[in-house]
């Protein structure tokens, strides 16, 4: 998709164009390389930002039938959209919570001897509950179960009396980095969790590789995975080239073209210096739009726009509405006023984009702003 396929209608100042297509390509990659475990889908925070919709929808024709949320909130939100999906929410539940888990069939992951007594005493009433997910903590020291915890479930079975409980669950903390030596002491931990409980509960499915464990080899994927970020474009690990399709493409229009000499300075705070006499584009986008303020840095020109193939220096601070990027270099038939800039593509992902702001992919998705005017291609919208 070229610079010159968007349009931007002229209520926005920015457009997303998310490729479904490419999602649908991400979660069939992701099966191919897992053929023993079913692939499931996190979704939560908006379907990281993308629009939950949309994306669910895609993926369930896709042949997802797993889904994950945080909270109670997102899984109602779900249910409405697919009706007979699988729905877990991570977070769990809280008191007073569980005819919400209960009325729209949510599948709760129980994360403490706390959460288990909650969903105990929350459902002696109901006519029906779902199964429950135990989440055993592995070295994340987060949320889950704790080795004291499941020694006392172990030791007092009848703290699981009438909770019927489908699978057990943990998370990696350093899979997106494939040598630590974390993932193979989360492996072991997590085979050991899954033994200890298993004496209790029966057989139980077992789930603990997200997106970068995917990666990891078959020895992580057991009979569930849960990809998130990957389905979206973002690489699974930084420091290996990134084989997901890319999802996300931002363009941008320019709104002002003025020439600047020195000894003038450009933005906020008078952080860009002029050396040279150059032509400054503003383009409408901002960090109010999810482009990141520190992506200009200090002294700018660390990331660069581009229009048609041509890059453009970001140049002064990135504003809530605005930013400035040095054209000098483009010709000037390409900058002229309401010609869109790419800031999200084929030039720059939301993984380079994230490097230069000193932050991960997963937050310049999920902080994408509601004021850009949103496109869907392909897939299931």
């Amino acid at each position: 998709m070229t610079t010159n396929d968007i349009a931007i209608p002229g209520n926005a100042g920015a457009t997303l164009v998310v490729d479904l297509d490419a999602i649908a390509a991400n979660f069939q990659q992701i099966q191919s390389l897992c053929p023993g475990a079913q692939v499931g889908a996190s979704v939560k925070a908006n379907a990281y930002g993308l629009g939950l919709a949309p994306v669910a929808r895609t993926l369930s024709q896709a042949g997802c039938a797993t889904f994950f949320v945080a909270t109670p909130g997102e899984g109602q939100n779900l249910r409405d959209i697919l009706p007979r999906a699988e729905i877990v929410v991570l977070n769990g539940p809280s008191p007073g919570q569980t005819d919400i888990f209960c009325d729209s069939n949510l599948t709760p992951a129980l994360n403490s001897l706390e959460q288990i007594e909650t969903w105990h005493a929350g459902i002696g009433d109901a006519k029906t509950s779902p199964p429950a997910w135990l989440h055993a903590d592995t070295g994340m020291n987060r949320l889950g179960l704790s080795n004291n915890d499941i020694d006392i479930l172990v030791s007092e079975p009848t703290r699981l009396d009438g909770i019927a409980v489908s699978t057990l669950i943990s998370h990696l903390a350093c899979a997106d980095t494939p040598e630590h030596p974390m993932n193979a002491a989360q492996l072991t931990a997590f085979k050991s969790a899954r033994a200890r409980i298993e004496t209790r509960t029966g057989p139980l499915r077992a789930s603990l590789a997200n997106s970068p464990g995917v990666f990891l080899g078959p020895d992580f994927h057991f009979d569930l995975v849960r990809p998130g970020a990957a389905l979206y474009g973002l690489a699974p690990s930084l420091d290996r080239p990134n084989p997901m399709k890319q999802v996300v493409v931002i363009h941008a229009k320019i709104l002002q073209i003025r020439s600047v000499d020195t000894p003038m300075t450009v933005g906020y705070g008078a952080a860009h210096h002029v050396e040279k006499p150059a032509r400054i584009a503003t383009i409408a986008a901002g960090y109010a739009d999810g482009y990141p303020r520190a992506a200009s840095g200090n002294t700018g020109g660390t990331m660069h726009a581009h229009i048609a193939g041509h890059a453009a220096p970001l140049c002064g601070r990135v504003s809530m509405d605005l930013m400035t990027i040095d054209v000098s270099a483009v010709p000037e038939a390409l900058t002229r006023l309401g010609q869109t800039v790419e800031l999200l593509g084929s030039h720059v992902s939301a993984d380079d984009l994230a490097t230069a702001s000193g932050t991960i992919g997963y937050e310049v998705l999920t902080r994408l702003g509601s004021r850009l005017h949103r496109v869907y291609t392909g897939g299931h919208a």
